[in-house]
């Protein structure tokens, strides 16, 4: 099983999908050519075409809104907000509208499409390159919200999300896209949405992490244990919304 970087895994989950269904379609800005400005979407449009693959306008409203177009007459839309940070321009797009369109038609029209985002610090980023707008999201009925913490998680959530019924907001966290690696099936997987994981058993105290402070805690439970004892329970939610109270 080969060994790869987040981003890795999440360029082989939009390969895997756009090869296995083409009402999946890939836009953004840069996403074509370019393979994206983290190259997440590297060799996706040598591959599928400007069909599949589209470069669009640096207008997030507009982004969002032609995918929320391309869900309700059938297709399957990844769309791309090159970082969370410029997620704003298009939120009156995702928090009154797309996340609304099941409810307001009765559940007669469903939107299927998953925007991702990278987000978080630790890039050196600045002020319009680093924000974590995770809360604004988690907290707007009809979205999912989902955030991996390594590869394997990655691309098993991606796909899974990719095939859900609902508008996703897929959170990637930047800081750890090349810093941590893990095996990863070249086979397709699907993890789950709404599930967390128990990434390790203590009996002294629990943290509940996602995304890229769930490195953070293992460095700091290493470090807990080994120093003074302590019994450290740590889970990673992996899906913000809907939570796993359970």
């Amino acid at each position: 099983m080969p060994q790869i970087n987040l981003i890795q895994a999440i360029n082989s989950a939009l390969f895997s999908e756009l090869e296995r269904d083409d009402r999946v379609v890939v836009l953004g800005e840069d996403v074509g050519k370019f393979g994206g400005v983290f190259r997440a979407t590297q060799g996706l449009f040598e591959n599928f075409g400007p069909d599949r693959v589209l470069d669009t306008p640096l207008c997030e409203a507009g982004i969002v809104g032609s995918a929320i177009g391309m869900a309700l007459y059938g297709l399957r839309p990844v769309p791309e907000i090159q970082f969370a940070d410029f997620s704003f321009p298009a939120f009156n797009q995702i928090v009154s509208e797309l996340s609304k369109i099941r409810y307001r038609s009765g559940n007669q029209y469903n939107c299927p499409m998953v925007i991702r985002m990278p987000t978080g610090g630790g890039i050196k980023g600045g002020i319009y390159h680093s924000t974590s707008p995770e809360t604004y999201f988690i907290h707007t009925a009809g979205l999912k919200v989902v955030t991996p913490s390594n590869p394997y998680d990655a691309k098993g959530l991606l796909i899974a999300s990719i095939r859900d019924e609902n508008p996703v907001i897929f959170l990637e966290p930047k800081r750890i896209y090349r810093a941590v690696k893990g095996e990863v099936p070249e086979e397709i997987y699907t993890i789950e949405l709404g599930k967390a994981k128990l990434v390790c058993k203590g009996t002294d105290v629990t943290i509940l992490a996602y995304g890229s402070s769930v490195q953070t805690s293992l460095e700091a439970i290493k470090s807990a244990e080994e120093e003074d004892g302590i019994s450290v329970e740590l889970i990673d939610l992996r899906t913000l919304l809907p939570y796993d109270i359970a």
